[in-house]
């Protein structure tokens, strides 16, 4: 059975106690600027063998990511804390994985002189502020998308982690699933020939979820199931700007969005079809046509575990960690944990598979679709 409706709809699904700046450079001469700094923390880590995570919040989508992270091997990525808004809730956590820290609050998550890299797991309102104020706590971060709610909002983060020479990532985790690599490589290669057509849908039934239907939660579809069909058209396309979006989109009575379609014209002529929505189960699956073939991906595309390429089908084993995940396929979390700490080990700030670049092509089209659409977004 598919349990989609399950993610955040927890009691630790909104935050408290933002953080303010921490000065994390204690330990070295205050002389010495942040960019020295930054190369020899990297410097530091790239002699490590384990990365040191420290978590924000407690709820469905955390607890899928540490069990992920600690799925085998098991013997590159740690735990070093969980902060939730409420210590109790923080401990059980804490207690469930074996994690040493336990913290009441954000803040301490970021001021921990243990943690090299913070995921960021609260509801998406909260996404842009904890993102820039654990950044400039000197933190690096892997935040779970929607970052935003608009271009100008991932704008405003991304500029943070330069300023602060900071790693930082959208969790657009099915960028760095191996079977997403894989389509990119057949795409490349010309195999598929000239892109022709996206064919997506995503469709589960969410809608009485509080964080669907209340916009001052960030309700709606299009920023929480459609960003996922949108990410794939940008990939396939490569960032290219469509010449044309056309989205129309059935909004309740609170002016959320319960469903849309969201068609992207290329100037090539190729095209995109979006289709989203929170009021019933459908197949989840995704098309992608060229004029020399097509690749098919296995259902959920956004997790998949097989594909169909011109040249022929793969397959990838989803890591299983020590606790149940609450989502499908959630073991494909792991695979951007480590896309993570290669980042870091090599010393880079953006991760190749979800660049910058891929964030703001993905905000790009989702500010046409609300402002064609008149989506209330309130966030």
């Amino acid at each position: 059975m598919f349990h989609f409706y399950k993610r955040r709809n927890d009691p630790d699904s909104q935050t408290r106690g933002f953080l303010s700046k921490v000065d994390t450079y204690k330990l070295y001469p205050v002389t010495e600027v942040r960019g020295r700094l930054h190369s020899i923390a990297v410097k530091a880590f790239s002699n490590k063998m384990v990365l040191r995570w420290g978590i924000c919040g407690a709820g469905f989508i955390c607890s899928d990511f540490v069990s992920a992270l600690l799925a085998p091997p098991n013997n590159v990525h740690e735990v070093v804390c969980v902060g939730a808004r409420a210590l109790a809730r923080a401990q059980e956590f804490a207690d469930r994985f074996g994690i040493k820290k336990a913290y009441g609050s954000y803040e301490e998550v970021a001021s921990d002189a243990d943690v090299d890299v913070v995921y960021i797991g609260v509801i998406h309102i909260h996404h842009v502020k904890l993102s820039k104020q654990i950044l400039k706590a000197g933190k690096n971060v892997l935040c779970e998308k929607p970052v935003a709610a608009c271009l100008s909002q991932i704008l405003e983060v991304q500029q943070v982690a330069k300023d602060c020479k900071r790693f930082f990532m959208e969790a657009i985790w099915s960028r760095c699933n191996p079977i997403y690599r894989k389509i990119k490589e057949e795409i490349h290669s010309g195999n598929l020939g000239e892109i022709l057509h996206v064919q997506c849908q995503f469709l589960v039934p969410i809608c009485n979820v509080d964080r669907i239907n209340k916009p001052e939660l960030g309700g709606g579809g299009l920023h929480d199931i459609a960003i996922y069909t949108i990410q794939l058209a940008t990939m396939v396309f490569n960032n290219e700007k469509p010449v044309k979006i056309t989205a129309d989109a059935s909004l309740s009575d609170q002016g959320v969005d319960l469903n849309g379609c969201i068609t992207l014209t290329y100037k090539n002529g190729g095209k995109a079809v979006l289709v989203y929505s929170t009021l019933f189960q459908g197949k989840n699956s995704a098309i992608i046509y060229g004029s020399k073939g097509k690749i098919e991906i296995g259902e959920p595309f956004w997790a998949p575990d097989s594909a169909n390429l011109p040249s022929g089908k793969i397959t990838n084993e989803i890591p299983i960690g020590p606790v149940p995940y609450n989502f499908t396929n959630s073991g494909g979390l792991r695979y951007e944990a480590d896309c993570v700490k290669k980042c870091l080990e090599a010393g880079n700030l953006e991760c190749s598979e979800v660049t910058f670049a891929d964030s703001q092509a993905v905000y790009h089209i989702i500010d046409e679709v609300v402002r064609q659409t008149g989506i209330n977004v309130q966030w």
